[in-house]
């Protein structure tokens, strides 16, 4: 083989499916998934763009193996833990998967070719769901319930300017009191001052509203 055959083959030494996608994530954390394309992911795996295509048929494809992977990261609901435990479990499971993977919150639930590791976490919860005792309606009640809150929640803690308890007291300090006039806006003056005062906790709100989701659903469940 010439110099320059080996030259052209070797972008593509030690590519494959897996590699493509777990680097397609890589990007798709540091720079979020609008910028990415097959061209610089290519890029960044040293081969040709057409050389992925060996590998993913498609973007779609490629998108949907990368939200597989989000998936497989996140805990199925444990079958020896009652209903509310299993998916509290669950639900703190993904929102931690998100924080670590915000680009993937808006396509967990459009992707119309599920891999693997979706069908699995699907068939979790629903199994979860059922064998607590709600019924096939009452249940896609609560996965939807649920799946809003949570992406609901994990959308909100990625567009926040802040991160920690003690960022947000500084902002609340030399951000936001300054432009609230307790004349103008009195309530909210003496509620940022107090929290800064309590120490608040924005990370503590994820639990607090999903224990109440939760115990939202046990009557719809007694009913079924």
């Amino acid at each position: 083989m010439s110099a320059r055959e080996q030259h052209q083959v070797a972008p593509d030494a030690g590519l494959s499916k897996q590699r493509v996608v777990v680097e397609a994530v890589r990007l798709a954390d540091r720079d979020g998934v609008d910028g990415l394309s097959m061209r610089r992911l290519a890029g960044e795996l040293g081969a040709g763009a057409m050389t992925l295509y060996r590998y993913v048929a498609s973007k779609d494809e490629l998108l949907d193996a990368m939200i597989d992977i989000v998936f497989e990261e996140i805990e199925l609901p444990p079958e020896e833990a009652d209903w509310q435990s299993a998916m509290r479990q669950e639900a703190l499971s993904t929102r931690q998967v998100l924080a670590r993977h915000p680009w993937a919150i808006g396509l967990m639930e459009s992707r119309t070719t599920p891999g693997p590791a979706n069908l699995r976490h699907r068939e979790a919860v629903t199994a979860c769901l059922r064998r607590a005792g709600f019924s096939v309606l009452t249940a896609t009640h609560a996965n939807w319930l649920l799946n809003s809150y949570v992406y609901g929640h994990a959308l909100q803690e990625a567009s926040l300017p802040f991160d920690t308890a003690d960022e947000l007291a500084d902002m609340t300090e030399g951000v936001y009191l300054p432009q609230l006039p307790p004349d103008e806006f009195p309530y909210l003056n003496e509620s940022a001052a107090a929290l800064v005062a309590a120490g608040y906790d924005p990370s503590e709100e994820f639990a607090f509203g999903l224990d109440l989701v939760l115990a939202a659903l046990e009557p719809l469940r007694a009913s079924a």
